[in-house]
């Protein structure tokens, strides 16, 4: 009985210390502006990096487009359109799509989006060059920009 006993308790000390560490990992990623390299676009991974999925969903040539995708009852979806209507506002050369998730399904699995909000920072060129799960932080939202901009902030 004892034995048994100290089995449950170190079940749950486990189930624990997993969940803690899978909830500092998330917190550690959600929101964060990830890189996407251009194998990770390929055709097993992902979509073309010029793909005419982006282009149909509003991505504009010759602009850095902010694509989040969102749905109608994501709270965290709100604050991220807050964001980045402020800096399309703030910033020559920055333009901002808000796609309906539930609506655009077969694009959503092509562009691997797992969770909203989710945002794929499109360049000029029209290939995926940063993406963000969660609400992206200002300042490393900018930064993350600076590069893909010739524009100044207005």
């Amino acid at each position: 009985m004892q034995h048994t006993n100290l089995t449950g308790l170190l079940v749950v000390v486990g189930v624990l210390t997993l969940a803690t560490a899978l909830g500092w990992w998330w917190r550690r990623r959600d929101g964060r502006i990830r890189p996407v390299a251009r194998e990770d676009q390929l055709a097993d991974s992902g979509p073309d990096p010029a793909s005419p999925v982006l282009a149909a969903l509003g991505a504009r040539p010759g602009a850095v487009t902010l694509m989040q995708f969102s749905s109608a009852f994501c709270a965290p979806c709100r604050a991220t359109r807050r964001l980045l209507t402020e800096v399309e506002g703030r910033v020559d050369g920055v333009h901002v799509v808000e796609i309906d998730a539930e609506r655009h399904l077969d694009e959503v699995r092509e562009l691997a989006i797992w969770r909203t909000p989710t945002v794929l920072v499109v360049d000029a060129e029209g290939r995926i060059v940063q993406r963000v799960s969660g609400v992206p932080g200002r300042d490393e939202l900018m930064a993350g920009l600076r590069p893909l901009l010739s524009g100044a902030a207005r």
